[in-house]
């Protein structure tokens, strides 16, 4: 088994151990969709037409909660500067925990929106749609979250940071997936354009997120 590897199994097995991954990310997921209809009121065409928007603004807000912790508890127990000076390149040992903080704070996210978006009154037929739009775009609210993970990692308050750092940025992957979701349910715009410019975001992200964390890291961390 290759280093990459290896770390991508250990980070999966600690997030999962420690329980800080996919029920917490669940659950807060949960409580703002559950949250919703009380706010809005019992109107169900008003909660079926913004309901894409609440699930992405929801898995947005439930992709933040773990991503403090994404280097901290390394930075705290010295194995980040084994990291850093071990044979792997740091921005592949970034992206495993990355994509290994996907897998397990993002992935559940998607698993369990059908089962959501039928208490925000949305279509079970659209909901594989607004399904596929949360798969593609989740992926890059976490690569754009590593950078300011890696920024804040050294930093005593580092989660707020994190936050104010990392929402402003996502701005974009909020919109483009919002649209995509909102033209697969009502039009009568295609849903070719801002699900292919969602892609794409994410593949930037999967690219330039590893490479400026490594970088943010090795100043921080001097």
């Amino acid at each position: 088994m290759n280093a990459f590897a290896a770390l991508l199994i250990r980070d999966i097995r600690l997030s999962v151990r420690v329980g800080g991954g996919a029920l917490m990310g669940a659950l807060f997921f949960l409580i703002v969709v559950s949250m919703m209809p009380f706010a809005i009121g019992p109107d169900l065409n008003l909660l079926a037409r913004i309901g894409p928007a609440i699930l992405w603004l929801g898995a947005l807000l439930a992709s933040l909660l773990a991503l403090d912790r994404l280097f901290a508890t390394d930075y705290e127990d010295g194995s980040l500067d084994l990291l850093m000076m071990g044979r792997m390149p740091l921005e592949l040992a970034v992206a495993a925990k990355a994509i290994a903080h996907w897998l397990t704070t993002g992935l559940p996210l998607v698993i369990i929106t059908p089962v959501l978006g039928l208490m925000l009154n949305v279509e079970m037929s659209a909901m594989g749609w607004v399904s596929l739009t949360l798969l593609v775009g989740t992926p890059a609210l976490t690569f754009i979250g590593l950078i300011g993970a890696a920024l804040s990692v050294t930093l005593r308050r580092g989660g707020l940071l994190l936050a104010v750092l990392i929402l402003p940025l996502t701005i974009p992957v909020l919109i483009f997936g919002v649209a995509a979701a909102n033209a697969a349910i009502v039009g009568p715009t295609p849903f070719g354009p801002p699900f292919t410019i969602l892609c794409a975001l994410s593949l930037a992200s999967f690219v330039l997120g590893p490479v400026t964390a490594a970088a943010a890291l090795r100043q921080g961390l001097e």
